[in-house]
């Protein structure tokens, strides 16, 4: 939550940790307020530390069975669980005590219900409570209650009551609400002008380089990053940022680098590892890539969402160094979880294949488009991977086919087509295609046809470059 971060790279939530933590260290009894505790174990939840988090806010109630921050955290740890009747009651319990978080909290409860327009409607009848000199806090109060739960469109209807409220937590606020609609620029845009208020926070900066990666503007991603990473090498969130950016333009090593120096601050998180393996994949490096993606397997509990990538790179680990066998193992590992079928019984059948047993993989395959209900991007999945395995003059034929069934405004596959026809020499379709690709889909042509092209060339200009290349040639 915005107000949480911004808590706790304060001074004054740090020098209350350091002394927690050395009472801790030193086994010392803790003499603090019940909700410094409840802070101190909202810090916890939110790093992942999760007994330390049970620790600290058990004291909490032990010292004030009545305090609002500790009643608070049972209450959404309540919530996180379903647990809603729990949940009110710690509502009721709050009332007697501070009625407006308890109103907040009331509201939090029908959001996890599902009941999104109730709670609206809820918070506006409450509003006409609200002392008159008060009612821009109770906005902002709500407006962050509905961007906490991802519920942007209310959040962002909310601020529109502000009467042009100029804070810089106003500002934070819509700026990361306009992140979750999707309006990446704008969102950038108010970044930057909070960063002209406080060049030295890692939190706008890191912000800003998310809004930038979103938008795909990676270089500035990571020139923000690095901002943030000078201001603290040890940021995790900066190192990752500048990772993933990094992962994107296909700056393998690079990002490879970064990520292991996210894991070395985050040892328990296995989304570090899980990227180490898919950069070692990348770089060919499968030894290696089986190592970290099994130190990521070993960290994620069952319910991780990272599980299944971990499990689907580990397949194709283990299948680059022949071992169909333990990589047909982690795509079975898969039929329990929460995740996207007809991708795995098509990375199945590409292990078939790549192991060089097509009367399987085409059973796999047909699972696939079973399972998709005849999709056609499953299918066009299914005629990468024969073109990934060499299968050149099957996936020419079947794209031809694919292409006359596709709607007129289909973009996607071009630039395969487009590699079919130069391994099989045929200029003049090649050419075509080409054209087609970057017309259409020229973030796909970038990614499949970019290494045939000087790096920082567009798409839009591959086709008069070949053409001159075939020209020249002849």
């Amino acid at each position: 939550m915005t107000d949480n971060q911004a808590y706790f790279d304060s001074k004054e939530f740090q020098q209350i940790l350091r002394q927690y933590e050395e009472a801790i260290q030193q086994g010392n009894s803790i003499y603090m307020d019940a909700d410094d505790l409840a802070d101190i174990a909202d810090y916890y939840q939110y790093n992942g530390r999760l007994d330390e988090a049970d620790r600290a806010i058990n004291l909490a109630l032990e010292y004030n069975p009545d305090a609002v921050g500790p009643l608070l955290y049972k209450a959404r740890e309540a919530l996180s669980l379903h647990d809603f009747a729990t949940a009110r009651e710690y509502a009721d319990h709050i009332q007697a005590v501070d009625q407006q978080e308890a109103l907040y909290l009331q509201g939090e409860i029908l959001i996890n219900e599902g009941k999104v327009e109730e709670a609206d409607d809820f918070f506006r009848e409450q509003m006409r409570e609200v002392m008159l000199d008060e009612q821009m806090d109770y906005v902002y109060d709500v407006a962050n209650i509905f961007s906490d739960y991802n519920a942007y469109d209310k959040a962002f209807e909310w601020m529109a009551r502000s009467q042009g409220d100029d804070s810089d937590d106003f500002k934070e606020l819509m700026a990361r609400t306009l992140f979750g609609l999707g309006k990446y620029k704008d969102s950038e845009r108010i970044f930057n002008e909070l960063i002209d208020h406080d060049p030295y926070s890692i939190r706008y900066w890191n912000a800003l380089a998310n809004a930038q990666f979103m938008n795909e503007d990676y270089h500035a991603a990571i020139t923000s990053s690095e901002y943030a990473i000078a201001i603290d090498p040890h940021d995790a969130e900066s190192i990752l940022s500048k990772a993933n950016s990094l992962y994107s333009l296909a700056d393998y090593e690079l990002a490879l680098t970064y990520y292991k120096k996210y894991s070395e601050i985050m040892t328990e998180d296995e989304f570090g590892f899980l990227h180490q393996g898919t950069c070692l994949i990348n770089l060919g490096k499968f030894p290696e890539a089986k190592q970290a993606l099994e130190q990521a397997e070993y960290l994620a509990d069952d319910d991780s969402p990272y599980l299944p990538e971990i499990c689907q790179e580990l397949a194709f680990a283990y299948s680059e160094m022949h071992m169909a066998e333990t990589a047909l193992y982690y795509i079975d590992k898969t039929l329990d979880m929460d995740c996207d079928h007809v991708n795995m019984e098509i990375i199945r059948g590409h292990i078939l294949l790549a192991n060089q047993n097509p009367e399987e993989a085409e059973e796999a395959f047909k699972e696939a488009l079973r399972l998709s209900d005849n999709s056609p991007r499953a299918m066009l999945r299914i005629i990468v991977s024969l073109y990934d395995n060499r299968y050149i003059q099957t996936s020419y034929i079947l794209l031809k086919n694919f292409f006359r069934h596709v709607e007129k405004n289909w973009s996607e596959g071009y630039s395969y087509m487009a590699l079919c026809c130069m391994d099989m020499k045929k200029t003049d379709e090649f050419l075509t295609y080409l054209k087609m690709a970057t017309d259409r889909n020229p973030k796909e042509a970038k990614t499949v046809l970019g290494c045939y092209f000087p790096e920082d060339m567009a798409p839009q200009d591959y086709y008069e470059y070949m053409s001159n290349q075939i020209k020249t040639e002849k």
